[in-house]
C-alpha cells in the first residue's frame, strides 16, 4: 500500500486491506481495548511499519512485550503458522521476519540507556505532579523555582532543589516578603515527598547528561527509523512518575521542534501507553495544557498515540483530535460498561454493513474495529480487520539479547556516566561558607569592641573622668546584622540572564 502503513484486512464479514495514511499519522490515534485483546500486537506493528518508512519512534514497554522489535521473528515460533495464515487470509503477500533498529532506554539504568533530565527542564507544574503536592506546597515550589532562575542557581538533581528548599526554609520569614507566605510546613512537606520519590527510584531521574531529544529522532544508515524502546515494567510500580515523565518528553518535544506544517511523513510517532494514568486525578489546568499540546504538536510533525483500555480513559476534547482509530474488544458486562460501549461506538463514522457496537463487542483477540484518515483528513468509514502478524518477534527477549542490543547501539556510553558539575548544591553551600566567614568576623569584632568597652570603663574608673557613649557600635556590625546583610546579597543578586519556560513550565530552549 503506497505510503500507507498496512494494518490488515480480511474477507468474508471483514474489510478490504485497511492503512494508515503516513500523510495523516502526525494527526494522533487512539488504540483502545481490554486487557489481552491485541492492543500490544498493534503498536508493535505500527512500530515496525513506521520504522520501515524512514519514521523514528517512541514507545513505552511496560509488560516488556515490545522488546521483541529488536529481534527477527522465526518459522520455529508457536505461532509461525497461524501468522502464514493470517497473511495469506488479508493479502500481506511480502509477509515476512525481520528485526527493527532498537534504542533500549531505561529511568534506572539497568534494561537500556540511562534517560535523565534534569530537575529545572522538568519544571514546578510537572514535578508537583509527580510528587503530589496541594496547591500551597506547589506554590512554594514556584517559588523555589522563581529564586533558582533569578539567582543564578542550577537545579540539576534533587540534592540542588533539597539544598535550595533548606535554604528557602531557613529564610522563610525575609523571602515571604518578596515572594508571599512561605510555611515551613509546606517546606518540610515537600522534603518528605522528595524523599519518598527517592525510594522509589526516582532520584536517577534527575542530573546530567540529560537527554538530547535527537537521540529519539535517528535514521538508520539503511533508511529505517530507529525505535526507542523504554523500559517501564518497573516504572509502571510508581504510576504517577510513569505519566509524568512521558508527559515531560512530550513537552519538551512540543517546546523545541520547529514548526514542519504537514509533512508527507510525521518527524517522529509518540505512543503513550496505560495513557488512563496521564488523566487520572488530573487537574483541569493539566489537562487543558495536554489539550493545547495535543492540538499543537502535529504542526512539528509528531503523531502521538494513545493506547489505553477504554476511549473513555481519554478526555473528550483531547479525544476528539485522536483521527486514527484502532478499537479492540471491550467488555460489556455491567451497565456502566454498556453506556461505555455505546460511547465509543459513536464516536466512528458508522458503517451499513454491521453495527458498530455490536462489532466491538465480538471482535476476537487479533481483530479490532477500524477507522483511519482519508482525503482531506476525514475520518474513514468503520472496518472491522483482522490485524496483520508481526515481523519482528513476538514477546520478551533474553536478558543477554537485550545487553548485545545494548552494546551495539549507537548511543552505547554516551549517557553512562553521570556528571556532577557545579549547581544549586555547591553554590549555596560556597554561600553559606561565606555567611559564615562573615558572622564570625561580626563576632571577633564583637568582641574587640567589648573589650575596648571594658577596658575604657576601667580607665575612667581609676582616672575619675565622666562616662561617655560607647564606642561599640550596633545594628549591621552585630551578628544578626551579618546575617541579614548576607541575605540582602542573596536578595539582590542577579544572574542578568532571562528563565524562559514553556506551556508545563520546563525551561525553553532557544533555537
Amino acid at each position: 500500500m503506497e505510503n500507507r502503513i498496512f494494518l490488515g484486512g480480511g474477507g468474508e464479514a471483514y474489510s478490504e486491506p485497511q492503512g494508515l495514511r503516513l500523510d495523516y499519522a502526525n494527526r494522533h490515534g487512539l488504540i483502545a481495548g481490554a486487557t489481552g485483546t491485541g492492543k500490544t500486537v498493534t503498536v508493535q506493528i505500527l512500530a515496525e511499519g513506521f520504522s520501515k518508512a524512514g519514521v523514528p519512534v517512541f514507545l513505552a514497554d511496560v509488560k516488556s512485550d515490545l522488546a521483541g522489535l529488536a529481534i527477527s521473528g522465526s518459522p520455529e515460533f508457536k505461532l509461525h503458522e497461524a501468522f502464514t495464515s493470517r497473511a495469506e487470509k488479508i493479502g500481506f503477500d511480502d509477509y515476512d521476519y525481520e528485526a527493527f533498529p532498537v534504542t533500549f532506554w531505561d529511568l534506572f539504568g539497568k534494561k537500556g540507556h540511562p534517560i535523565r533530565t534534569t530537575v529545572a527542564e522538568m519544571g514546578p507544574l510537572l514535578l508537583a505532579r509527580m510528587l503530589d503536592l496541594t496547591e500551597a506546597q506547589e506554590g512554594v515550589l514556584n517559588i523555589a523555582f522563581r529564586l533558582s532562575d533569578e539567582k543564578g542557581l542550577p537545579l540539576l538533581d534533587l540534592k540542588d532543589l533539597r539544598a535550595l528548599l533548606v535554604w528557602v526554609g531557613e529564610n522563610a520569614a525575609e523571602l515571604s516578603l518578596h515572594y508571599g507566605h512561605i510555611s515551613n510546613a509546606s517546606v518540610g512537606a515537600i522534603q518528605r515527598q522528595l524523599l519518598v520519590l527517592e525510594n522509589q527510584g526516582g532520584a536517577g531521574i534527575f542530573g546530567e547528561p540529560a537527554l538530547e531529544l535527537a537521540d529519539l529522532m535517528q535514521i538508520d544508515a539503511d533508511g529505517r527509523g530507529r525505535v526507542s524502546v523504554l523500559a517501564a515494567d518497573q516504572l509502571m510500580a510508581s504510576p504517577k512518575l510513569y505519566a509524568t515523565f512521558l508527559l515531560w518528553l512530550l513537552s519538551e518535544l512540543f517546546e523545541e521542534l520547529p514548526e514542519v506544517g504537514d509533512p508527507n511523513k510525521p518527524k517522529l510517532v509518540f505512543f503513550f501507553d496505560e495513557a488512563h494514568l496521564l488523566f487520572d486525578d488530573a487537574a483541569k489546568a493539566l489537562i487543558d495544557k495536554v489539550e493545547t499540546v495535543a492540538r499543537l504538536i502535529r504542526s512539528k510533525g509528531v503523531g502521538v498515540y494513545f493506547c489505553t483500555q477504554n476511549p473513555d480513559d481519554v478526555p473528550e476534547d483531547i479525544l476528539g483530535q485522536l483521527g486514527n482509530r484502532v478499537q479492540h474488544a471491550l467488555r460489556a458486562f455491567t451497565a456502566r460498561d454498556q453506556k461505555a460501549l455505546v460511547r465509543a461506538a459513536e464516536t466512528y463514522r458508522s458503517n451499513p454493513r454491521f453495527d458498530t457496537a455490536e462489532a466491538i463487542k465480538e471482535v476476537g483477540t487479533g481483530e479490532a474495529v477500524t477507522s483511519m484518515l482519508e482525503d482531506k483528513g476525514a475520518p474513514g468509514i468503520v472496518e472491522r480487520t483482522l490485524v496483520r502478524p508481526p515481523s519482528s518477534q513476538l514477546g520478551a527477549i533474553s536478558d543477554q539479547q537485550r545487553q548485545e542490543v545494548i552494546a551495539a547501539s549507537p548511543l552505547a556510553g554516551k549517557y553512562d556516566t553521570p556528571l556532577d558539575r557545579e549547581s544549586a548544591f555547591e553554590l549555596l553551600k560556597q554561600r553559606a561558607d561565606a555567611a559564615a566567614k562573615e558572622v564570625e568576623a561580626a563576632e571577633a569584632e564583637e568582641a574587640r569592641l567589648e573589650e575596648e568597652e571594658r577596658e575604657f570603663r576601667s580607665a575612667r574608673r581609676y582616672s575619675g573622668g565622666s562616662g561617655t557613649k560607647s564606642s561599640r557600635r550596633y545594628g549591621n556590625d552585630s551578628i544578626g546584622g551579618a546575617l541579614t546583610d548576607a541575605l540582602v546579597k542573596e536578595l539582590s543578586g542577579t544572574t542578568g540572564r532571562r528563565i524562559v519556560r514553556g506551556i508545563f513550565g520546563s525551561i525553553f530552549k532557544a533555537r
